[in-house]
């Protein structure tokens, strides 16, 4: 029942083939694909390794940018980025530089290399609050530098959303495991089922750590006014890391209403069709033109049958019936549906962490906070919300803790 969900749904490259997609590349001397990273990963520098067959070098230039480079080959919206500064598109269509890095890193696993080593040790330590892609960075680097470095999760596994919320087929969690074991190894402690703020006092981590780092993500799902109460209503937080913790071997109902737009929609509906659903609608706020899914993930839903209906708000809810109006033109459509989800956004909670939310974001700038000792990084600082931002985030983080330590002196 569930195969379908468990299956990577990108087919990778063989050597062959990655061969003939490198051999694309028009090697710019000024490659705008690596001026387009967040993470500054440097496609251009490791897609011109790959041409000349070297595939470690390739490897070297993925990890000493992005300690998440698996992960980030698999889900980072390539189109937004790197792949819409690649010149190839003024010929054909852009190289697929998410394609290139993820056989790079597959064969980095298979090869078993090592790449990142731990710095010489300085004697200070840091403590990280959250294991999610802007934390496992920040860890990365802060290692990199000489620094002791712990982890503290509240979930009963490491990775935050990258485990719990990104499904299976898009990234297996296999993928995600092997990420982490990666930066354990280079000298991180991983504490699960701890939740600072209530199991542990923050104050207690001040005064053991040189520094604290929260990166806590924005993980709690937004429930609209008109949802409040209904049994049939699950967010779509709740119901991806159910899915993902089951394997996909959970109960669904032949009808199914997703609200929302943005690529976690299209992950909601793309799962419930993997898992067999057979009706499943997806209402979205904002026209086909407007919609702020990637293009990569709105194709698949479509494929996998899913029913897209653009420019509806929802006006009123009656046990399992929803009325939408149109945005802009005098039009009403009613659905019934055995199971709601909602895909309308995520919230910050901050779990009495001490820091100040405005809006899902810190109140301050930067990621130093008013606390000389505190510092802040992903989905809570100001900015984009991708998990390639969230790596670059966590680097940024973690050269603002060792300038603080007097690290770059």
């Amino acid at each position: 029942m569930n195969q379908k969900y468990l299956n990577e749904a990108e087919t990778a490259y063989t050597i062959q083939t990655v061969m003939e997609e490198a051999q694309r590349c028009l090697l710019c001397l000024d490659a705008p694909c690596s001026e387009a990273c967040p993470a500054k990963t440097d496609p251009g520098k490791f897609i011109r390794s790959v041409r000349f067959r070297n595939f470690k070098g390739a490897a070297e230039t993925i990890r000493e940018n992005n300690a998440l480079g698996a992960v980030c080959a698999r889900v980072c919206p390539t189109e937004k980025y790197c792949q819409l500064g690649c010149k190839r598109s003024g010929i054909d269509e852009p190289i697929n530089i998410g394609g290139i890095q993820q056989f790079v890193t597959d064969f980095e696993q298979k090869a078993n290399m090592t790449i990142l080593e731990q710095g010489k040790k300085n004697g200070k330590k840091v403590a990280i609050v959250g294991s999610g892609p802007s934390g496992l960075q920040a860890a990365a680097s802060l290692l990199q530098l000489g620094y002791d470095v712990h982890i503290y999760e509240k979930q009963a596994e490491a990775g935050g959303y990258l485990k719990y919320g990104i499904p299976e087929y898009r990234l297996p969690n296999a993928i995600v495991d092997y990420e982490i074991e990666r930066i354990t190894a280079l000298g991180a402690d991983i504490t699960c089922g701890v939740t600072i703020g209530k199991d542990m006092p923050l104050d207690e981590l001040k005064e053991i750590y040189d520094a604290v780092l929260i990166a806590i993500g924005a993980g709690a799902g937004k429930v609209l006014p008109l949802f409040e109460n209904n049994p049939l209503v699950e967010t779509a937080v709740e119901f991806l890391a159910d899915v993902k913790m089951k394997r996909g071997n959970i109960q669904l109902p032949e009808n199914v209403l997703v609200i929302g737009g943005g690529d976690v929609a299209m992950d909601v509906a793309t799962t419930l069709k993997l898992l067999n659903v057979p009706n499943v609608t997806d209402i979205v706020y904002e026209e086909f033109s407007e919609f702020l899914a990637s293009k990569k993930e709105l194709a698949g839903a479509q494929e996998q049958g899913v029913t897209i209906i653009d420019g509806y708000v929802p006006e009123e809810v009656s046990g399992n019936q929803v009325t939408f109006r149109h945005r802009k033109i005098d039009s009403q459509i009613v659905i019934k549906a055995d199971k709601i989800i909602l895909a309308v956004g995520q919230i910050v909670r901050d779990d009495n962490l001490g820091i100040e939310i405005i809006h899902n974001e810190t109140a301050f700038a930067g990621y130093q906070s008013p606390d000389e000792k505190i510092f802040v990084t992903g989905d809570i600082v100001q900015g984009d919300k991708t998990v390639v931002w969230a790596v670059q985030k966590g680097k940024e983080a973690a050269q603002a803790i060792h300038h603080a330590l007097g690290g770059d002196k």
